[in-house]
C-alpha cells in the first residue's frame, strides 16, 4: 500500500488513480468531520465535495511542510465553517425544542459504537449514542470540532494545532472546555440511568 507522499507527488503529476486513491482513503473521516460540524447529512455530503473539490484544484500547492491529512482535514474544517456562516446567513430558523432529530446515515461515523449482541444492551448503547450526538450538537462549533478532532478522529494537540492554525495552548484549552461541556450536556441522562440503576 503506499503511503499519502507517494500518492500526492503521483497526483501532482496528474495520476489520476492516485487522486481517486486518496480520496478512498479519506472520504469516510472528511464526511465524518463535515457531519461533525454541520450536523445535517446533505451539507455534509455537499462540504465533503467540496472539500475534494478544493484538493484536487489546490494539489499542485501541497508542500509537504504538513502531513497530507493534517492539510487536508484543515481544507475540511475551513470548508465546513464557510457552510455553517452561509447557512446562518441564508436562514434564521427559531428553535423548536419539540423536534427530534431522526438519526441519520453517518451518526455511526461520528462515535464509535460496538453494540454487541445482547439486545437490551444493544438498545441501552444505541440510546447512549443518541444522548452523545444530542450532546455534541449542543457544544460550540470550535469546541466540538476539536473534541470530533481529537476524539472521533484521534489527531493529537499539535495536528489539531496545525489543522486548526492555533495555538497548542489553545488547543488544549478548548478541548478542556469541550470536555467540560460535552460532560455537562451528559449529565442529566447519566444520572437517570444511575437513579434507575
Amino acid at each position: 500500500m503506499e503511503d499519502d507522499i507517494e500518492l500526492v507527488k503521483l497526483a501532482q503529476s496528474g495520476d489520476q488513480q492516485a487522486f481517486k486513491t486518496l480520496v478512498e482513503r479519506y472520504q469516510r473521516k472528511v464526511y465524518s468531520i463535515c457531519y461533525g460540524m454541520l450536523k445535517n447529512q446533505e451539507d455534509s455530503m455537499d462540504a465533503s465535495q467540496e472539500t475534494f473539490i478544493k484538493v484536487f484544484r489546490y494539489l499542485e500547492k501541497f508542500n509537504f511542510q504538513s502531513k497530507f491529512y493534517t492539510w487536508l482535514y484543515r481544507i475540511t474544517v475551513n470548508v465546513c465553517i464557510d457552510q455553517i456562516r452561509k447557512n446562518s446567513k441564508r436562514k434564521n430558523v427559531e428553535y423548536d425544542d419539540t423536534y427530534s432529530r431522526p438519526a441519520e446515515v453517518g451518526d455511526e461515523n461520528i462515535l464509535p459504537s460496538t453494540l454487541g449482541l445482547n439486545p437490551e444492551k444493544a438498545y441501552g448503547r444505541k440510546e447512549l449514542r443518541e444522548k452523545m450526538l444530542e450532546a455534541l450538537e449542543q457544544i460550540p462549533e470550535k469546541h466540538r470540532t476539536i473534541l470530533i478532532l481529537r476524539e472521533a478522529e484521534g489527531l493529537n494537540y499539535d495536528e489539531i494545532a496545525s489543522v486548526l492554525e492555533v495555538s497548542k495552548g489553545t488547543v488544549m484549552s478548548r478541548l478542556f472546555h469541550a470536555r467540560k461541556y460535552f460532560q455537562n450536556a451528559l449529565s442529566a441522562y447519566l444520572k437517570e440511568e444511575i437513579d434507575a440503576g
